[in-house]
């Protein structure tokens, strides 16, 4: 029961996936697609086969200014072969950038210690990226023996990313005890990761490495801080407005009910 409940919601969230034609997309490879949201901005969605379900997407966020291109989480490409499949397909994106968008990849942020997040990161290091992440999340990326991030940053920290102020913050244990939020103030758009849900899940995902009891409180302090969004982007699934807030919210509370 508990295998369909889950083959269900990744197959709601897959569909909630599909296109949306007031905005361009921009297909790379059968893996790999571009969301043009704005002319700065760019959603990027990778697709990985989730073992017994299918092709389930992951989302990211892709800053362009002066030829320049910040990068938010890298690409999600589990397969058989996953470090091949991240060897080739990084540097695809990042050349497709160079070519197609003219915007040289130079930094990545990443969200938290999953493999949605920084799958591929040392590959990326390879090509001259720099990365930073919370200091937690460089914690358990020593402690875990993962791929480690350049920099860190403790609670909070903006980046000017070329004339672009770029907010980097933790909130709260969620997802994870590390996740973190990226936020562009001038234009409003919130980068949540897998701390916020889409419209399209019916549940929380994968709790494994989760801290239930604290994510709906962790999600209240971003809507709190931060009641102006215009556009927020999931970690997976459909991008919408503010109400992904209160409805992941809304589904956390129903998880604890249930668990009760």
């Amino acid at each position: 029961m508990k295998f369909l409940c889950l083959l269900l919601t990744l197959l709601f969230i897959n569909s909630a996936a599909a296109k949306t034609p007031e905005f361009e997309h921009i297909r790379v490879n059968p893996d790999i697609e571009l969301i043009k949201i704005s002319e700065n901005y760019y959603v990027h969605t990778s697709w990985f086969d989730f073992p017994g379900v299918g092709r389930f997407p992951s989302n990211g966020l892709i800053f362009v200014r002066n030829g320049k291109a910040l990068l938010i989480d890298t690409l999600n490409l589990l397969c058989l072969f996953i470090f091949w499949n991240h060897r080739f397909q990084h540097p695809l994106l990042l050349n497709f950038l160079q070519d197609t968008i003219k915007a040289e990849v130079t930094k990545v942020i990443v969200g938290h210690f999953h493999s949605d997040c920084m799958g591929g990161l040392s590959i990326l290091h390879e090509k001259g990226v720099e990365s930073v992440a919370y200091a937690e999340t460089l914690q358990i990326c020593k402690s875990q023996n993962l791929p480690i991030p350049q920099s860190s940053f403790a609670d909070a920290m903006a980046i000017n990313f070329q004339g672009e102020t770029v907010i980097c913050r933790y909130f709260g244990a969620g997802h994870t005890v590390d996740n973190i939020l990226v936020y562009f103030p001038a234009s409003q758009i919130l980068f949540g990761g897998c701390l916020i849900k889409s419209l399209g899940s019916k549940g929380l995902g994968n709790t494994k490495d989760a801290k239930i009891e604290d994510w709906d409180k962790t999600v209240l302090k971003v809507k709190t801080a931060y009641p102006s969004i215009k556009l927020v982007i999931p970690g997976h699934g459909a991008f919408g407005d503010i109400g992904l807030l209160d409805h992941t919210i809304t589904l956390v509370k129903d998880h604890k009910e249930k668990k009760k």
